[in-house]
């Protein structure tokens, strides 16, 4: 069941008057957050992309390409092609897996730690003025309450054939 809003006026916005829809509000959100993050790390000379993987594997400590692929929610190919753009930069190093010859553990190398910390006030500072709408209580509540939408996301593509 879903709560349609009031109907729209001369100073509300037309979308006011539609149902709330989760994918829509989600894309939405994403969207504007990446563009909004990758207009500003412009000119650290990274994409969003690479910045989360360095702050995953910085925040995770040493993980293979897989393990990386889950934790991003990405596709192999993708995290692939990204993981070789940032080893050429020298932002990662790969190494010999300790008991798995077919994987290795991606290791960030001083340089990517560099260039992650040179990005990461940015990343802070739009993160406190996104999340900056809510208060710190409501902001609380809304993480927990996204990361359950997104675990029963997960859920629901491991049903998948």
């Amino acid at each position: 069941m879903h709560k349609t809003r009031k109907p729209a006026s001369a100073s509300t916005p037309a979308s006011a008057t539609l149902p709330r829809r989760l994918p829509i509000l989600l894309r939405r959100a994403w969207f504007g957050l990446n563009q909004a993050f990758r207009r500003q790390i412009a000119a650290a000379g990274m994409t969003p992309g690479q910045f989360t993987a360095l702050r995953t594997l910085i925040e995770r400590g040493d993980l293979t390409q897989r393990e990386l692929t889950n934790v991003m929610s990405s596709d192999p190919n993708t995290i692939a092609s990204l993981l070789s753009r940032m080893e050429k930069l020298g932002w990662i190093k790969r190494e010999s897996h300790e008991r798995d010859r077919r994987a290795n553990r991606l290791h960030v190398t001083a340089a990517g730690k560099r260039k992650f910390a040179s990005a990461n006030p940015t990343a802070l500072d739009l993160q406190a003025r996104v999340l900056g709408v809510l208060t710190e209580a409501e902001r609380e509540k809304f993480l927990a309450a996204l990361e359950k939408v997104a675990d029963a996301c997960q859920t629901e593509l491991t049903k998948m054939p």
